[in-house]
């Protein structure tokens, strides 16, 4: 098995390699000047085992194009076996067409993913109406979760926790984090109005007198939906406020707005930041190991 790292993936590729003891190498990527991608393999593919480590943030669709550049070029120089591992795959929200003359995008992904890969490993996938990504991919797919290392971290560092999910969307990776420390998960509502615009509603009343309140959730871009989470928890008594996702995306300084809101967050690090305290290599190292 050679593991390799595509420019997004840099920050993971090594430490799954070192873990699986195989070998490891870096793809050469650069823009030229009108924004067309340049790809270069730096090892010898014949025969080999490729698995591309490719995590899709920030400029997302040169990295989609980076890693379909990679996988074609791979499948020429003799790879027998070429698989994506993806700590963050985008494109996954559009699951239908909403309104008309809409673009399906998650069927589309899925579509490109299938012509040019023989297997793909996402972490956490950000999926709602369909759960099982067999459902979405016709190559092998697999899912990989984090939830036991948020569920670790969340019993070493912090003492008698409340698990808050801000909505229904959220609710799989807070109840199952609930479910795995033992203690009571709640699962709060949300109306969206725009991606800047959401209202956050209590279902249930909720007991947070000395608890340390742990919002759980697997994305957070905007943090606008924390935000607003925050504001029904402050009004509930709930003074130290965590935030512990699996996908820290923070575009438009959304993390130094949770920060100056006085909210503790931390994300695992499939995408890489000041606040990625939680390691997913391991993760996906035995996820490689149980199934390639």
């Amino acid at each position: 098995m050679l593991i390799v790292s595509c420019s997004h993936g840099t920050h993971l590729g090594s430490s799954i390699a070192k873990i699986l003891r195989c070998n490891h190498s870096k793809l050469f990527f650069k823009k030229f000047p009108d924004d067309e991608v340049y790809t270069r393999f730096n090892a010898d593919l014949l025969n080999k085992q490729v698995v591309l480590v490719q995590s899709f943030y920030k400029n997302i669709n040169d990295c989609i194009i980076e890693v379909i550049f990679a996988s074609k070029t791979a499948k020429e120089l003799g790879a027998k076996k070429i698989v994506l591992v993806a700590p963050y795959f985008p494109y996954l929200r559009q699951d239908k067409r909403f309104h008309k003359g809409e673009a399906i995008s998650q069927k589309i992904i899925a579509g490109l993913i299938d012509k040019y890969f023989d297997g793909v490993y996402i972490m956490d996938p950000h999926l709602h109406r369909e759960n099982r990504l067999e459902h979405l991919f016709k190559i092998k797919a697999k899912r990989l979760t984090a939830n036991a290392l948020i569920a670790d971290y969340i019993k070493k560092k912090i003492k008698n926790p409340a698990i808050i999910g801000p909505d229904e969307e959220s609710y799989k990776w807070a109840q199952n984090v609930g479910e795995i420390l033992g203690v009571e998960s709640r699962i709060l509502g949300k109306k969206r109005y725009s991606s800047y615009h959401v209202e956050i509603m209590l279902n249930k009343k909720i007991k947070l007198s000395n608890k340390n309140v742990v919002i759980v959730d697997d994305i957070v871009s905007t943090g606008n939906t924390i935000l607003e989470t925050v504001k029904v928890l402050k009004k509930l008594g709930a003074t130290n406020i965590y935030c512990i996702c699996v996908h820290g995306i923070f575009v438009n300084d959304a993390l130094k707005k949770l920060q100056k809101a006085g909210i503790n967050i931390i994300s695992t690090n499939t995408i890489p930041s000041k606040v990625a305290k939680i390691d997913v290599s391991g993760v996906i190292a035995e996820g490689l190991k149980q199934n390639l």
